[in-house]
């Protein structure tokens, strides 16, 4: 996608605050609260391909992929890159490409971003299982925009389109995605989830 870069704004990285995300749907940032879409299933210490469990943990946010035909381009600090109808994202554990972005056609399974509906119109790709990816532990988990009713998603974080863009313009390469359990213990899972394995 680098062929495709728009301008970056003029929004530099400016701030180290996190944004956190709970299993209520409540997304809080720079001290205002913003109703979320997470996993159908919830949120999981143990994030396996297709469970539909936003993975708990503190994910760096990589860069932003909007389709400029439908949406303005995003003011933030983030990379920003111009999807095109041949943009994918492979979910198939057993291919080379798994939680990569790949150009269509493609054999294996995958994720077209490039849909009718306006969910991928504005993406955020975190850094879940990316360094390297591991088959299986989870693909494609992404901060995007919410259908209408919130419905929960395959383990993304999904926000309405005025609110993404509201949190993006606050966001540069620093700022991280903290989802997070607010059950007993669940600040000690979101600390487990990032501890390097031994």
């Amino acid at each position: 996608m680098a062929d495709r870069k728009s301008p970056n704004p003029e929004n530099p990285d400016n701030t180290t605050a996190a944004i956190t995300v709970d299993e209520t749907g409540t997304l809080h940032f720079q001290d205002k609260n913003y109703r979320a879409a997470i996993g159908k299933t919830g949120m999981s210490l143990d994030k396996r391909e297709g469970d539909g469990a936003s993975p708990i943990g503190n994910w760096t946010l990589r860069y932003v992929m909007y389709r400029a035909d439908r949406v303005p381009a995003p003011k933030t600090g983030l990379p920003v890159h111009i999807l095109a109808p041949d943009d994918g994202w492979c979910d198939a554990p057993s291919s080379s490409h798994y939680n990569r972005p790949v150009r269509l056609p493609l054999d294996a399974s995958h994720e077209k971003l490039w849909r009718e509906d306006a969910v991928y119109d504005v993406i955020v790709a975190l850094d879940h299982n990316d360094s390297p990816a591991v088959p299986g532990n989870g693909s494609a988990i992404f901060m995007h925009i919410a259908r209408p009713a919130y419905n929960g998603t395959e383990g993304c974080i999904a926000l309405s389109r005025a609110d993404l863009y509201e949190i993006l313009a606050g966001c540069g390469v620093s700022t991280r995605l903290c989802i997070r359990s607010t059950q007993p213990g669940g600040d000690e899972q979101t600390l487990a989830a990032n501890r390097p394995t031994p």
